[in-house]
């Protein structure tokens, strides 16, 4: 007697690999803001791109690729809405968020805190509040987020806590992890950027966030948040 082969008698399993394996073919569009203070002209290197530059190599290997822009570069005025008026450099970025999957946000720490720069990328988004559609989903809805941090002695939990707990609010997803970070001894002088290599320890859990930020990236794409009827 022949046995059948498990497929034919549960046909739930075709569909749930043939899902499987389109997902992972799933293209994926990563943009980096990269908040420190430094502009790109600076004569000093960032070492928050350093570590972006890094994760983004590891997106890569993911299937996921983009670019990164220095926030400091652009004129993002203060406020809360999607367009501040005349100036205002923050329409086009936004336009490039949106038409992404991951956002990454780059930050260096000051005093035990994001930059100031970062805060005011975040307040920007604040304005996805008021443009959901008929369903009540943000334009961030379906969009991966997560952060490198980077600082010379200690923040680094807190300043990732602060990025991703304001972005899930106006809409975005954080992976397992969030986030990926380096802070150096208390009271040293070593930097992130004087590193030939990243750390051993640093670099094996960039690899891994990478890996759960691309997965769920393409669950996503795959599959939007459904909402409800009649929005909220």
């Amino acid at each position: 007697m022949k046995c059948r082969p498990p497929w034919n008698r549960w046909p739930g399993l075709v569909v749930m690999s043939s899902m499987a394996t389109r997902q992972k073919t799933l293209t994926l569009k990563v943009f980096g803001l990269n908040c420190s203070l430094k502009n790109s002209k600076s004569r000093e290197r960032s070492s928050t791109d350093a570590l972006m530059q890094q994760l983004f190599g590891e997106l890569a290997k993911q299937g996921a690729t983009g670019k990164i822009v220095r926030a400091a570069d652009y004129n993002i005025k203060p406020g809360v809405k999607s367009d501040e008026g005349k100036g205002d450099d923050w329409p086009g970025l936004r336009r490039q968020l949106l038409a992404s999957d991951i956002l990454v946000i780059g930050a260096p720490i000051w005093l035990g805190q994001p930059s100031s720069i970062a805060k005011r990328v975040m307040e920007r988004m604040d304005a996805f509040l008021d443009e959901k559609d008929e369903r009540g989903r943000m334009p961030s809805y379906g969009k991966v987020v997560i952060a490198a941090i980077v600082g010379n002695e200690d923040g680094a939990h807190h300043t990732a806590a602060e990025i991703l707990s304001g972005l899930i609010e106006v809409g975005f997803t954080v992976p397992s992890g969030g986030s990926t970070y380096w802070v150096g001894e208390a009271m040293g002088s070593k930097e992130y950027k004087e590193f030939k290599r990243p750390p051993k320890i640093v670099a094996k859990w960039t690899q891994m966030l990478a890996s759960n930020t691309a997965h769920l990236a393409r669950l996503l794409k795959a599959q939007q948040y459904p909402g409800i009827k009649g929005g909220r």
